[in-house]
This record gives C-alpha cells, structure tokens and sequence, in this order.
C-alpha cells in the first residue's frame, strides 16, 4: 500500500518510489495521532513539515515560539493555524525550553526541530535540571531509504556524538536497536563498521567492534545480532561477505551500520544523499521523548518519515517501562 503524499523526490532518471518510507507512514497512520512540541517553526521549511505531517494524521503539533513570526510564516505558505496550539516564546532559546517544559507536564510526547539551531535545542534538552535527560546516551540516527537496496539502513552516530567512547557506544548500539525494533524490524543485524573485517591492536575501532559484539554475547547489549568489525562493503553486500569468505548471520545483510564516530557516519550518510539519492530520516533518540530533526533540504517524503518514525518510537516507548532518569 502506497500513501497519497505529495510528490517524491526525483534522480536523475526521473521520480522514483519511496516503498520503505511509505510503509513507515502508513504504519504511523494506524496509530494515535503524536502530540509534538515544535520548537520555533518560523520559517516556511519547518512549518510546511508541520502541515504536511498534521494533515496525514501523523502528529498534532503544538508550536512553541514567537507568536507573530509564527502567523506570519503561515501566511506566507496561505496556510491557516488558528486551529493549532501556539505556545508564545520570545526567541529561538526560550522555544526550546518550553518545548522540553511542554514534555515535562505531560502535554508532547515528542519534540521537533524548527527553524532554529540543533544545538539549541539538544541543549534544553541535555540541561541537568529540567532537561530530557535518561540514563541513556543520547544519540542520533539515519533512517535511509537508498534506491536500489531492498531494506531501509539505520545509521549511526553521524550527528550528536563526535568521538564516542566504548561506553558511548554501548548505549549508542541499544538506541538503534531500540529503534529498529520499534519500525517492527525482525530479526536486528546490526554491523559495526571499520576499515577492515579483522582485529588489529593499530586500528582502535576494531578492537572496540569486537569488544562491543562480546558484549552482546554477554547480555550487556540486547535485541538485535551483532557482528564486527566488518568493512562497509561486506557488512550490506552477500557477494563481498562470500568473496572474504565471512560466516556470519550479520555480514552482507545488516540493516543497523554503526560507525566509529561522526566524521565517518556524517560522510557515509551525505555520500549516500549525494550520491546515490538516498533519502535521510533523522531521529534523536535516548531522551525521555523521541525528537525529530529536519532540514531545510529535506524532502516532502523524508519530513513526513522523520515524523513516522518518531510515532513509532513513541509507541513502542508506551509499551515498555520508561527508560530511568538520571
């Protein structure tokens, strides 16, 4: 089943089907409308997300910042938001902190990025007091969908954590896995990346790859099949695993990538934008609510997957105890 959404992206041979996305959508549509705190939506790229999202029934916007600016971005996209919450904010700062207040009461589930800067935002919500913060990492995803490659990719870090440590890691892994089970993923195969598929003592990734899958072995890491360190190549091509004679229930088939820090994640994801026309779904997960990340260059499709993916997210996070806070 394909939603009716308006039209997808398009490469250079012409529009193309964005199957993996649509089936996020039309699973989000089956659930609760989520209600989501939209910090500082003044500009037409993050209040056109917010429309677009409302009016499939995915979310049910409250929009937090300045109150003017706000009715004047609508009426530049002659869009009416009389019918929508606005929560009145001075500037960019304090929209974000009565974004992350409106999680607190009770009042969002979840948080959007507006037409501010990601680094005010993530910093109302790491704040120690009165902040989103668990006891849990936070951390971002990719939700790609890449043409040619038959499941979506989750890819991660390649946006919050700069140099993680092996500790970061662990709880950077969990996130996507927690992710990947949550958009009904089955079985998880998460594959950690390096530049090769052997352990070399030089070669810090690997070792941390080996230490991270042992960790698995041992419980520490749960719900998903890990493997590593694998090489790009041979974690999401059957062909390359076989040519390097890899056994492995990951290897050729991953569907969760974990880098080995931002640098690579950053340049894995961009290649595949620009490159090989790959679409980028964003989500920061690890806080008490999922928060979604959008872009100015961010496609119809690709606003409205960021916002199924944090329904989803949202969802299975109702149906398990909360995460505990610290």
């Amino acid at each position: 089943m394909t939603v009716a959404v308006p039209a997808p992206g398009t490469s250079q041979q012409g529009q193309r089907r964005h199957d993996k996305y649509d089936r996020l959508v039309v699973a989000a549509q089956s659930l609760p409308k989520l209600k989501v705190a939209v910090a500082h939506p003044c500009d037409a790229a993050s209040l056109s997300a917010v429309f677009e999202a409302a009016e499939l029934g995915l979310i049910e916007p409250i929009l937090v910042g300045p109150q003017a600016k706000i009715k004047a971005a609508a009426e530049a996209l002659g869009k009416d938001v009389s019918r929508m919450r606005i929560v009145d904010a001075p500037y960019s700062h304090a929209a974000a902190e009565e974004a992350v207040n409106l999680v607190r009461s009770g009042q969002a589930e979840a948080l959007m990025k507006g037409s501010l800067h990601t680094d005010e935002l993530m910093g109302a919500v790491v704040r120690r007091e009165g902040g989103l913060r668990t006891a849990r990492r936070i951390s971002h995803c990719f939700v790609m969908d890449v043409p040619g490659h038959e499941t979506a990719l989750i890819i991660t870090d390649a946006a919050v954590n700069i140099a993680p440590t092996l500790e970061d890691k662990v709880h950077i892994v969990q996130n996507a896995i927690d992710l990947a089970r949550a958009l009904r993923v089955d079985p998880v195969r998460v594959a950690i990346l390096s530049a090769m598929e052997t352990v070399n003592p030089k070669v810090p990734s690997t070792i941390e790859a080996a230490a991270l899958c042992k960790m698995a072995d041992r419980g520490q890491i749960t719900g998903g099949i890990l493997d590593g360190p694998l090489a790009l190549d041979n974690a999401i091509d059957l062909g390359a695993a076989a040519i390097k004679k890899i056994q492995s229930p990951v290897a050729g088939q991953a569907n969760v990538l974990v880098v080995p820090d931002l640098e690579a994640g950053n340049m894995l994801a961009k290649s595949l934008t620009f490159l090989a026309d790959a679409d980028a779904a964003g989500i920061v997960l690890g806080a008490r609510v999922p928060i979604i990340l959008t872009s100015r260059a961010d496609s119809t499709i690709t606003r409205l997957a960021s916002c199924a993916v944090a329904s989803l997210v949202a969802d299975a996070q109702r149906k398990q105890l909360a995460i505990p806070e610290v």
